[in-house]
Formats: structure tokens, C-alpha cells, sequence
């Protein structure tokens, strides 16, 4: 075996544990800011607006006993339109080839059918371990969290799903994130490290550059535009000819929506909101890669882009 460290030879000290863990739950059920708990820093993009998340980005937690993968998927739901239907495909496929499947279900909300809609679909799935969260307990009573944890138990029996473990967390207060974390590496086979030390996510940089200007753009607009934001990195690269002690990374995006209308409330009054826009993005970009940024938006339509394959494509779904 080699001793350097590579992909998936990197030396495991004897017991390390290794593996995938899917965050699941209908659309705002808190799997983004898990996510981000259990890692550590932002890697995934979160807003309050449902069907935030589209792509499978990957958090990666290092431990000196093993390295925890969350996949973190797009809420599952009933799809209406043919980017739903491609979302939910991505969901059943993950859950496949996972080694826990973790369903969050918020603290603060009763179980509705969307949860018994997911738990239904994930007890197809047979192989994989489950487990259920109870998320959002900085938003409930004790007595709230106690009724909440019988009806998980409950749905489980319902749906003749058996949950290797029940477990209440707040991201928020960080409340049972490091017990959660131990529960999630018990689940996980013996192996080698997966990824190099320092790695966070395996999301190419123009991935979450993206997610983190259409997070930018959710923030404050009306409920008819979310599901029509999509963000493309068009061209991404260091300026050339400065200095190396001060470097500056150009990047080009552009904003698709679906219609006139929906251009204009994402311009504002006299471009006010999309420079909005920019500031808060390129202030998080910034964040994340260390780097100070130039960043040029651009709005344009792609009309009723969540209902043409070809468009999809052409945005990345």
C-alpha cells in the first residue's frame, strides 16, 4: 500500500471508518445548515426559500477516526415540472449508493404527507442504514421535541422503516452536532480516507461560486421568483498582470429567469437590487476562496427554462 496520501489509498490508522451520508427531508427542513454545522464552514448555499439546493455538493467532515461525506440532495417532492422530475431522479439515485440515509424532519412543524411522501419513497431503498433528525429544536419547546420524536417513531412504524437512530439537534446552537456526528461514523464501514486532509467539498469552484450568487439573489425576493433562478459562472480566472501579493479573480455570471417581469424585480429601481445582489455574493465568494473578486452580473431570460430539455442542459440540469 502507499504511504503518500492519494484519493483513496491515503494510510488509515486501524478502525477508520470512511463513508457517504445523504441529508434528506422535504424542501426548508434545515439539511444546507446541517450540513455546514457538521463541517465546519459554508459549503452549502441556504436560504428560507424552498428548493434552495440543486445540486449534490458535498461536505466533507475530517476526524483523526474517520472522514464523513454528507451528500446533500435537493428537497424531494412532488415535481410539477420536468426539473422536478429530474431532481427527484438525483434524489432515489444518491440514496442507492449511500451508507446512511439521514431524513430531517423540523422540530417546529407537525409531520405532514411530504414526510410521509419521502419516508415512503426512501423504504424502496433497502440496503441503506436510516436515521431520523429532529432539526430546528432552538425553535421548539421540550414538550414540542418530545411529540415530535414519538411521531418520527410512529412514521417509522407506519411505513415499516426501521431507524437505526432517533436524534434531536439544533444547527443553530450547535446543540448535539458533535453526537450526531459520532452517531453518523458508527454507521460507516472501515476504510481508508476518501478525500486529501483540508478538503471541504469536492463541488468544483465555479459550482459554489454559483450557488453562493443565486443564494444572494434568493435573499428578499417575492415567492414567484426562486425556482426560477439559475445561475451560470461563465468565466472565472485571475486577472492578469497584477502583482502576485494582490491578486484579483474576475468573475462573469449570468442570472437566468424565466420572464420580462421577473428581470425587472431582480434589477430593482435603477439596478439598486441587482447591485445588491453583486455586493452580498462577492462578499461570500470572498469568504470562501480567500481572494478579492471582481464580479459582473448579468440578468438574462431563458424562457420557461424549468419546463425545456433543452435549456435545462444548457443550465446544468
Amino acid at each position: 500500500m502507499n504511504d503518500g496520501p492519494s484519493m483513496t489509498t491515503a494510510g488509515a490508522p486501524e478502525g477508520h471508518r470512511s463513508g457517504f451520508v445523504s441529508f434528506v427531508g422535504r424542501p426548508n427542513a434545515g439539511k444546507s445548515t446541517l450540513t455546514n454545522a457538521l463541517v465546519g464552514s459554508k459549503v452549502v448555499i441556504t436560504s428560507n426559500k424552498p428548493q434552495t439546493t440543486r445540486t449534490v455538493v458535498r461536505g466533507i467532515v475530517h476526524r483523526p477516526d474517520a472522514q464523513l461525506i454528507l451528500v446533500d440532495t435537493p428537497g424531494l417532492h412532488r415535481p410539477r415540472t420536468l426539473l422536478g422530475e429530474r431532481l427527484n431522479d438525483l434524489v432515489m439515485t444518491t440514496w442507492a449508493e449511500v451508507d446512511v440515509v439521514a431524513v430531517c424532519f423540523p422540530a417546529n412543524e407537525k409531520i405532514g404527507p411530504g414526510d410521509t411522501f419521502i419516508v415512503n419513497e426512501l423504504a424502496k431503498v433497502k440496503r441503506t442504514t436510516k436515521i431520523a433528525i429532529a432539526t430546528k429544536t432552538d425553535l421548539a419547546t421540550p414538550e414540542q421535541i418530545a411529540e415530535h420524536l414519538l411521531a418520527i417513531t410512529e412514521l417509522g412504524r407506519r411505513t415499516n422503516t426501521e431507524w437505526a437512530e432517533v436524534i434531536p439537534v439544533s444547527s443553530v446552537s450547535g446543540d448535539q452536532i458533535d453526537l450526531l456526528a459520532d452517531l453518523l461514523v458508527s454507521h460507516l464501514p472501515e476504510g481508508p480516507q476518501l478525500y486529501p486532509d483540508g478538503d471541504l467539498t469536492d463541488a468544483p469552484e465555479e459550482i459554489l461560486v454559483a450557488e453562493l450568487i443565486r443564494e444572494a439573489a434568493l435573499e428578499g425576493v417575492r415567492d414567484e421568483l426562486p425556482h426560477s433562478i439559475a445561475v451560470v459562472v461563465e468565466e472565472m480566472g485571475l486577472r492578469e498582470g497584477r502583482d502576485e501579493s494582490k491578486p484579483l479573480l474576475d468573475i462573469y455570471a449570468s442570472l437566468y429567469v424565466e420572464r420580462d417581469s421577473q428581470k425587472g424585480i431582480m434589477i430593482g429601481h435603477k439596478g439598486a437590487r441587482l447591485r445588491e445582489v453583486g455586493k452580498a455574493a462577492r462578499q461570500q465568494i470572498e469568504a470562501l476562496l480567500g481572494t478579492p473578486v471582481y464580479l459582473d452580473l448579468h440578468i438574462k431570460i431563458a424562457k420557461d427554462w424549468q419546463r425545456d430539455p433543452r435549456q435545462l442542459r444548457k443550465l446544468g440540469f
